[in-house]
């Protein structure tokens, strides 16, 4: 999982997952009878659920909308880097992240260098407030939206909460990138014409934001799972775009990923393994695990090696009295800590993706200059904001 691959091998993070569950149940033959029920089903159907939503405003030419608007606005380049996380981290508290930075990055792209602005800042703002952006609610990236399944957290409570950590991160995030590339902004941008404004289907635009709108209210009365899923269900009714085009969207390895580390963290537990490492680091026992000396390094360390899907996932079954408020800071950190490096977080290494198909190379050297201290500053800071609403004690 650290390596993300098997050397010699072309598999990936989904694929030992899923081999590594087949190999648990097939060397214990009675872990089979609870392979199923250690499925989170629920967990599953959300997070599919608002992949559909976001994908429906991405085929509509939403997200290249917005992305086109913001790199032709009359700004100077230091308030456009603002725009920039502003947008990208409100649409990410909202929708899937890693859609919203998928969808954005190429217009984003194209329309800095007809500015004659070297794209690079402004994607690595993109990427870390797609993060800090994501940490504000509970349907903001899948690490999120599991723990909040799991730990049955209210989402209005949890918005609450979160939202003042969030709001720091992004504006650490803006000041952060302004300062490392001060010396960028200050030459002179080229007055070039904007390319033409994408086309957008206005009536599937319409769709998707209301779609988001009642997916929002749902989650914010507290009503079931099923609403959502009911909701993602009528946007595959379309005049314009066939059910395959939406489902072949919808990230199924991610999906499948969540399926294999149920399993195999089931097993984990029932075989008792878990325990014995947890006596061997040290975390059984009286240890309070809602601690910041506690999760600070778990999800530093584990977010940036394994992933913080897969940590989330790995750590939920093994954490033993788990509180709201222990929940909502492992949700903010676990988050935060995904800006450190590029493979700290899937949205990092889409926007680094995107951006070299579309000829900008951002090396992981010039990710760390930027997101290590935004990293370390917004997750003090966070942890700050946690601790004064009595969600973190040291």
């Amino acid at each position: 999982m650290a390596v993300g691959r098997v050397p010699g091998l072309r598999i990936d993070r989904t694929g030992i997952a899923l081999v590594g569950a087949v190999l648990v149940v097939t060397a214990r033959p009675a872990l089979l009878d609870h392979a199923t029920s250690a499925i989170d089903f629920p967990t599953l159907l959300l997070l599919g659920s608002l992949m559909l939503v976001s994908l429906q405003l991405e085929v509509s030419g939403f997200y290249t909308y917005v992305a086109h608007r913001l790199a032709g606005i009359e700004a100077t380049p230091v308030r456009l880097l603002g725009l920039v996380v502003l947008a990208v981290g409100a649409l990410s508290a909202v929708l899937t992240n890693d859609v919203v930075v998928f969808a954005l990055t190429p217009t984003l792209v194209r329309g800095l260098k007809a500015r004659g602005l070297d794209p690079k800042p402004f994607l690595l703002a993109a990427a870390a407030a797609s993060n800090a952006g994501s940490a504000a609610t509970l349907i903001g990236n899948p690490q999120n939206v599991l723990i909040g399944q799991v730990g049955h957290l209210s989402f209005s409570v949890y918005l609450l909460h979160a939202a003042l950590p969030a709001l720091l991160s992004l504006l650490v995030v803006w000041g952060g990138i302004a300062f490392a590339y001060r010396h960028a902004f200050a030459l002179a941008q080229r007055a070039v014409d904007q390319p033409e404004a994408p086309e957008v289907e206005k009536t599937g635009v319409v769709k998707g934001v209301t779609a988001m709108g009642i997916v929002v209210g749902i989650l914010l009365f507290g009503a079931g799972v099923h609403f959502v899923v009911a909701v993602a269900a009528m946007l595959l009714v379309s005049r314009y775009h066939p059910s395959r085009s939406l489902l072949a969207r919808v990230d199924w390895p991610l999906l499948l990923l969540f399926v294999g580390l149920f399993v195999v963290t089931d097993a984990f537990v029932r075989e008792g393994t878990a325990q014995a490492v947890l006596d061997r680091v040290g975390l059984a026992g009286g240890t309070s695990w809602g601690t910041l000396r506690v999760l600070g390094p778990l999800t530093l360390v584990g977010g940036n090696t394994i992933g913080n899907v897969p940590l989330v996932a790995l750590l939920l079954p093994l954490w033993p009295q788990k509180s709201p408020a222990a929940l909502t800071s492992l949700a903010v950190l676990a988050t935060l800590a995904g800006n450190l490096l590029v493979t700290g977080s899937m949205a990092n290494i889409i926007v680094v993706e995107r951006a070299a198909q579309n000829g900008v190379g951002v090396s992981f050297r010039e990710h760390a200059r930027v997101g290590i201290p935004i990293t370390l500053v917004s997750m003090a800071l966070a942890a700050a904001a946690l601790m004064a609403t009595g969600d973190l004690s040291f």
